[in-house]
C-alpha cells in the first residue's frame, strides 16, 4: 500500500499521483475516503518557525542576490543552505548542514557532525561542486552564520567562481526554502523520543532518508509530483 510504503509521509494528493504514475487511476476524493475509513493520516510537519542566526561575528556579509528573482529554470543555478540541530541520547546534539538545489529541491550535499565548525558547511559544498561538475554561474545562498564566511570557504568560492549570497539581517524568511526543509525532514523521520543513540546511527538514518528516499522517491507538489532526481533527469532530456 502506498501509504505504508512511503512510511506514512504521503497525503491523499501524493498517493493519488503515485498511483497514477503506476497506471492506477483513482480520484483524490476516493483516496481521501479510503484513508478516513482506515484511519490513515499523513505525518504533518509543525508550522514553519524561522531559526535565528547569530551573525555578530564581525566578518564581511554578502549581499542577497536572490531578492525579487524568479525561480531558477535550470539545475545548478541556485543552491541554498542551512544548519539545524538533531537530538542524541544523553542530552547531546548533532548538527546537520544541507545544500539544496532550488530548481529541483534535490539535496546535493549534506554533512552531520557533533560540532558546527566551518567544515560542516564547506565540505559538503565542495563535494557537491566536484560531483556535479559546476564550473561557474552558480549562486550559493545561506543565512549570515560565520561558518559560511571562513577563510577556507572564501577560497572555495573563489576557486569554483561561484557567487555567494546571504539573507538580510533579521529576516530569516529570505532563506525560507532551506529552513522549511527542516520541519518536513524532522516530521518525516519521526525522531525517537530522547533522540538517536549516537552520531553514527543518526548518520545512517539520514543517508537512508536523503539518498534513498527524499532525492529519489519522494514526490513534490512543487515539481509536478516528481521526485528531485526525476525532475532533473526530465530537464536534461528536454534540453539535450
Amino acid at each position: 500500500m502506498e501509504f505504508i510504503r512511503n512510511m506514512k509521509r504521503y497525503g491523499s494528493r501524493q498517493i493519488r499521483e503515485s498511483l497514477k504514475q503506476k497506471g492506477i487511476r483513482i480520484g483524490r476524493r476516493k483516496v481521501s475516503e479510503i484513508m478516513r475509513k482506515e484511519g490513515l493520516r499523513a505525518i504533518q510537519p509543525p508550522g514553519f518557525i524561522p531559526r535565528t542566526t547569530d551573525s555578530k561575528h564581525g566578518k564581511r556579509i554578502c549581499n542577497n542576490h536572490l531578492l525579487n528573482q524568479p525561480k531558477p529554470d535550470r539545475p545548478n543555478a541556485v543552491w541554498v543552505s542551512d544548519i539545524t540541530y538533531m537530538p542524541l541520547k544523553g542530552g547531546k546534539w548533532a548538527y546537520l548542514c544541507t545544500w539544496m538545489d532550488l530548481f529541483s529541491r534535490q539535496i546535493v550535499g549534506w554533512k552531520i557532525d557533533d560540532n558546527m565548525q566551518e567544515n560542516l558547511v564547506r565540505e559538503p559544498l565542495e563535494k557537491a561542486l566536484l560531483k556535479r561538475k559546476v564550473k561557474s554561474g552558480l549562486i550559493i545562498h545561506s543565512d549570515r552564520g560565520g561558518q559560511y564566511l571562513s577563510r577556507k570557504m572564501n577560497q572555495l568560492v573563489s576557486t569554483f567562481k561561484v557567487q555567494q549570497s546571504m539573507s538580510r539581517a533579521e529576516d530569516p524568511y529570505d532563506n525560507a526554502f532551506a529552513e522549511s526543509l527542516w520541519s518536513r525532514l524532522k516530521a518525516e523521520l519521526a525522531i525517537p523520543k530522547g533522540g538517536y543513540s549516537d552520531l553514527e546511527a543518526l548518520r545512517s538514518v539520514l543517508f537512508e532518508y536523503i539518498e534513498g528516499y527524499y532525492n529519489t522517491k519522494r514526490l513534490h507538489s512543487s515539481l509536478n509530483y516528481r521526485n528531485p532526481a526525476a525532475f532533473e533527469a526530465e530537464y536534461y532530456r528536454k534540453t539535450g
